[in-house]
């Protein structure tokens, strides 16, 4: 499980859902929740939080200028690879943090990733998780 710590920035809630902002290293994240602050006293602005996602939820990009949906974009560096013979891990750096990416070593192989490649790390919203510290 990769963890990330960040506060809280902003929360747009609608019905029973908030799309939650986290600042995270100079990065902004974003994730939908089932829980809104007038349901729940633990989501407020300026609040402490770890982010989590599955290492196979890391989509990996060669490129640093994508036209897609994905809003998470986190430009990492790639540390080491760890090939498998049908999937692989990728350890990226970002700032002080390692966040691993679990991919099929047929797509290490197609985008030709390599050590210290730049790369962005792509999760969507709905992967990512909050937990929050009291």
């Amino acid at each position: 499980m990769n963890i990330l710590i960040g506060t809280i920035t902003s929360i747009q809630s609608h019905d029973d859902l908030s799309l939650v902002k986290v600042i995270s290293d100079g990065i902004t994240l974003t994730t939908i929740i089932l829980d809104t602050p007038a349901t729940t006293d633990y989501l407020t602005i300026e609040k402490n939080v770890k982010l989590l996602f599955k290492e196979t939820e890391v989509i990996i990009a060669k490129s640093l200028d994508l036209n897609i949906s994905v809003q998470n974009r986190i430009p990492c560096k790639i540390e080491s690879i760890i090939a498998g013979t049908i999937l692989s891990q990728i350890n990226l750096s970002f700032g002080q943090i390692i966040i691993k990416s679990i991919i099929t070593s047929d797509a290490v192989k197609q985008l030709a990733l390599k050590e210290n490649d730049i790369v962005l790390a792509l999760i969507k919203i709905n992967e990512i998780s909050l937990s929050f510290n009291d």
